[in-house]
């Protein structure tokens, strides 16, 4: 049967950008900001399909409600809602979603295909810094450490969640081509390009689905349940924040062995070792980056779902965020070697200098002594 017979009732396609605004975010500060405002809608976010037990933030993100926005599609404008979600550890998500309704399955691919390009330009550009600030300043308050980085992530997000006809998973991927929404290439695939392409494909049910590409999902839904929606968010956030700190630890470890080349050519003090404050330094450093790394790594807990569980673990492999954790972990791994050398010599320097006071001190009691005599 031919694919475009195949229309979409009810569907989305939702765009992602994520930024990295500060060290952590007070979430009950911000609620509370937010609260205060009456033309602000804000809540804090939670799964909704999985039992709590089963699937569970660790800090239940806040979401906002930004307003209406406005894209080009195919020589017209598509209007979609925007809203953002902030994260704990200092991440801000801003999520652009349109509405895909009464429309056919290539219809639906240029959609997507069209939106996301359109997410890369210059226009754009302007609308994600806008909504960015905006949302930036209504939290402001809450903010610890504000920070600037240059670093992004996006992700594009095609939701499925009702056909014009009932499709089990398996006869939907029969009926439809996923590849040109998956990679935004309409020109085929070699078989083994497909294959690969469709090795994370997740399914519970006999009709839900979930396919996911390094930065575009497809996902069937029959339900309004958006809980891998919000799994791949959190993956997109967590690589966000591993990602920085990976950055400043590249930034971070040649000024360190600065520092102690300098102090190591530099005159040693009477009282104290040179490495000393640089040491308690490096410690205030490790102990901030490991604080934050708890919350990325505990940003999501699953335990009994097994299809959301399968999706999340999929996506934290696929993104990488498990290989740029152990690159973080190595890194700092170096800081407190670093550290624990730079602690061992100050110990050695106060020793020395204990020996020479004791010397010291016995030196003028046998002087004392001689000069009674």
């Amino acid at each position: 049967m031919n694919r475009a017979e195949i229309y979409i009732e009810t569907g989305s396609v939702g765009i992602l950008r994520l930024y990295d605004i500060a060290y952590s975010i007070d979430l009950s500060a911000a609620e509370a900001i937010l609260e205060e405002d009456a033309t602000v809608a804000a809540h804090r976010r939670r799964l909704t399909h999985a039992e709590p037990k089963a699937i569970a933030f660790d800090v239940p993100p806040v979401q906002l409600a930004l307003g209406p926005i406005e894209a080009p599609v195919a020589g017209q404008i598509t209007r979609g809602q925007a809203f953002a979600r902030v994260y704990d550890f200092g991440v801000i998500s801003i999520h652009l979603r349109f509405l895909a309704e009464g429309i056919g399955w290539l219809e639906l691919t240029r959609m997507a295909n069209e939106l996301d390009e359109w997410a890369s330009s210059a226009d754009a550009r302007r609308t994600w810094e806008m909504l960015k600030d905006e949302t930036t300043a209504l939290i402001r308050p809450a903010l610890l450490r504000p920070t600037y980085s240059e670093l992004e992530e996006d992700y594009l997000l095609v939701t499925i969640n009702q056909l014009d006809q009932p499709l089990e998973a398996e006869e939907f991927l029969e009926r439809v081509d996923p590849i040109p929404i998956l990679t935004g290439d309409l020109q085929p695939l070699s078989p083994g390009a497909r294959a690969d392409l469709l090795r994370h494909t997740y399914s519970y049910f006999i009709n839900d689905l979930a396919i996911l590409s390094w930065d575009r999902a497809l996902i069937y839904e029959p339900t309004p349940d958006s809980d891998v929606a919000d799994v791949l968010e959190v993956a997109n956030a967590q690589l966000l924040e591993l990602s920085h700190y990976d950055d400043r630890l590249n930034a971070e470890i040649p000024q360190i062995y600065d520092r102690v080349a300098k102090a190591r050519v530099g005159l040693r003090s009477l009282t104290r070792s040179p490495y000393a404050d640089l040491a308690r330094d490096l410690y205030t450093f490790v102990a901030e980056i490991t604080e934050t790394l708890e919350k990325v790594d505990n940003a999501l807990k699953v335990t009994e779902d097994v299809y959301i569980a399968r999706v999340y673990n999929a996506a934290l492999d696929l993104f990488r965020v498990r290989t740029r954790a152990a690159n973080v972990d190595r890194k700092l791994e170096i800081i407190r070697d670093t550290y624990q050398a730079l602690y061992d010599e100050a110990a050695t320097a106060r020793s020395e200098l204990l020996t020479i006071a004791i010397i010291i001190l016995i030196a003028l009691e046998i002087l004392l002594t001689l000069a009674w005599w």
